[in-house]
């Protein structure tokens, strides 16, 4: 069956001060979190004026998608808002059949991955008989496509540096954390270290 629509699926995040609470909720429902250590997290997004950068980037993806190819573009989240749960409601009463989802995890876990499957999957049953079917894209760290896109970013960045000071400039690469329990089952780590060498490689 060919694909009527595509999907973007992510974590999803605050977008204001009075969004964090509620979103931490979400992104702990079910686990063994202390409030206290909560309330710390949400420091962290106050420092920002609460408001995390991934919805604008999900905006930005779109929008892009939206300009290089003819079929409508979705979007869902995992904690915030549009939830994944609606978005889906919205595509069946759009008509949609067979939609390709595109998780902005590029790298393997399974929070990353596995759990998108899951969240999608409860997003239909949600939805009962009329949702679509949807099928997920793998990860993509290593597609040339995103590493390239690193890569020029990378020497885009070290060309504005003063030739005399650039041969001494590094790259900082950093990640989301993720338990040790769920490392010892994923590629995650080794993916960022893959993804790291080659962007040094281009970029030096």
């Amino acid at each position: 069956m060919p694909y009527d629509a595509i999907l973007i699926v992510s974590f999803g995040g605050p977008e204001r001060a009075e969004d964090v609470i509620p979103f931490l909720e979400n992104v702990l429902r079910g686990r063994n979190v202390p409030r206290e250590r909560m309330l710390q997290a949400a420091e962290h997004y106050y420092h920002f004026g609460g408001r995390s950068p991934i919805d604008d980037h999900c905006r930005e993806l779109i929008a892009a998608l939206r300009k290089r190819i003819a079929l409508p573009v979705y979007w869902g989240n995992r904690n915030w808002h549009p939830m994944l749960a609606d978005t889906v409601r919205e595509m069946a009463a759009d008509g949609v059949r067979h939609a390709l989802a595109i998780a902005t995890s590029a790298c393997s876990s399974y929070s990353g991955c596995r759990q998108y499957i899951e969240d999608i999957a409860t997003a239909r049953a949600a939805v009962g008989p009329s949702a679509p079917s949807i099928d997920k894209l793998p990860p993509f760290s290593s597609h040339p496509g995103f590493l390239g896109a690193n890569a020029e970013h990378a020497i885009a960045a070290l060309a504005q540096i003063p030739e005399e000071r650039r041969a001494a400039a590094r790259l900082v690469f950093t990640a989301h954390s993720i338990p040790k329990s769920m490392a010892t089952s994923c590629r995650y780590e080794e993916q960022l270290v893959e993804i790291a060498r080659f962007v040094s490689a281009a970029a030096y």
